[in-house]
């Protein structure tokens, strides 16, 4: 399984800190989710996803701010960071990731093509980061890459945080 050794990785981080993990997903629809709970002994850090497709739901769900959306939109750097706090909130987790994009093969405009993805992680410290992707390929690899960057971005992130 592509990812099978960042999920041990990231499970083993979490499991070291006794930290728990969230996730908020657009793009990629409960990708996330599946690939983190494809590992047996998930439930010992994973609390749960919330899939947040529409802006009504990153709104009242994860407390995305309505000016974020309005002037950036869901395709941003802002808001990928919003969902990643906001589901670490929300779900009581300690560390909260994200995803938001266009995965196509609609949905493009000349400033946000296909393929345009922004993935986050929020550690409890304050830590947060956000990556811009430019990602090629169909809907499904898209979705797919997304995934397996959310999780190499979440590994980095909690190398560094909470030491």
């Amino acid at each position: 399984m592509p990812g099978g050794g960042r999920i041990r990785e990231l499970a083993e981080i979490l499991e070291s800190r006794a930290w728990t993990l969230a996730a908020a997903e657009s793009c990629t629809g409960g990708l996330v989710a599946a690939r983190i709970t494809d590992r047996p002994g998930a439930s010992a850090y994973f609390v749960g996803a919330v899939v947040a497709y529409a802006n009504t739901v990153k709104q009242s769900t994860l407390d995305v701010p309505g000016s974020i959306l309005e002037r950036q939109g869901a395709v941003s750097v802002d808001c990928a960071r919003a969902m990643a706090e906001g589901v670490r909130r929300a779900l009581g987790a300690d560390v909260g990731l994200a995803t938001t994009g266009i995965a196509g093969p609609d949905g493009a405009t000349p400033e946000k093509p296909v393929g345009l993805v922004y993935v986050a992680c929020a550690c409890p410290d304050g830590t947060d980061e956000v990556r811009e992707l430019r990602l090629g390929g169909t809907r499904a690899e898209i979705r797919s890459a997304a995934v397996e960057a959310v999780l190499e971005l979440a590994l980095e992130v909690l190398q560094s945080c909470g030491r």
